[in-house]
């Protein structure tokens, strides 16, 4: 007899949060904080764009190395509580500054992706460097795809070909632009036939509001988490890869994509 398959769950914590404007060590607080009410097998925690220091052109004040104390931290709360941890800060690294979304896995290791699409109404441009790498994060069994903020409105650098489960958006999202936030997220995770994770941040920033809605969406586009009361907090929510993989092989949309390259 063979022995019963377990599905195969993940379970993703959201940390909707109210970040300190350019307040290192007081981020650094209450993200601790969230972490000793973390529940337990969790397996990801997101935390939203610059969670450190708020969506800061002031690089000279809140950049970072990657040899940072802070960056040290992260890896002791990924080990700590047995998590992968992925959460955008910026980075300083030879003279250039990056948007830099860090996933910290419970064994110390970091991998990265740096935010392609700068968000010129901001002047991100002018203070960060773009990145422009694609890059898939696996994590006990899970291909993730990382994508900052303003890369939500770029469907071609999200593009599933088939290798990736999951999106996972880290953002500074106003709440002036709340509908494109629902609407491109939905439209992401059936287009991609993945599931989308998107972590916005809550509170006020100068005359800047953000109300979160941080949210987790099905293949189908269907809302399995949903956290639009501003919430300064955290949520939960399983994925069950088993019913995504059972879909892609019953629709295979992505066999009929189609083929392109992405040119820097």
């Amino acid at each position: 007899m063979k022995d019963k398959i377990t599905p195969m769950t993940y379970k993703i914590a959201l940390v909707q949060q109210d970040i300190v404007w350019e307040n290192i060590s007081a981020n650094m607080h209450v993200v601790h904080q969230i972490f000793e009410k973390l529940q337990a097998k969790v397996d990801l925690v997101v935390l939203p764009e610059m969670f450190l220091t708020g969506f800061s052109m002031n690089v000279a004040k809140t950049a970072i190395s990657m040899n940072s104390p802070e960056v040290f931290w992260l890896q002791d709360l990924a080990s700590k509580y047995d998590v992968a941890i992925i959460g955008s800060l910026a980075i300083k690294e030879y003279k250039k500054v990056f948007n830099r979304a860090l996933f910290v896995k419970p064994e110390g290791e970091i991998a990265y992706y740096d935010k392609r699409h700068l968000f010129r109404m901001g002047d991100e441009e002018k203070y960060y460097t773009a990145g422009d790498q694609r890059v898939i994060f696996t994590h006990r069994g899970v291909r993730i795809l990382p994508q900052i903020c303003y890369d939500l409105r770029f469907p071609v650098w999200s593009r599933n070909q088939n290798d990736y489960d999951v999106i996972v958006y880290m953002a500074n999202w106003p709440s002036s632009r709340q509908r494109v936030w629902d609407v491109l997220l939905s439209a992401r995770a059936i287009e991609n036939q993945s599931f989308v994770v998107g972590v916005n941040r809550v509170g006020k920033e100068e005359k800047i509001q953000y109300k979160g809605c941080s949210k987790c969406i099905d293949f189908k586009g269907n809302s399995l988490l949903d956290m639009s009361n501003e919430i300064n907090g955290i949520a939960y929510v399983n994925i069950d890869l088993d019913e995504l993989y059972q879909f892609r092989n019953k629709f295979p949309a992505h066999i009929d994509g189609d083929k392109f390259t992405i040119h820097n």
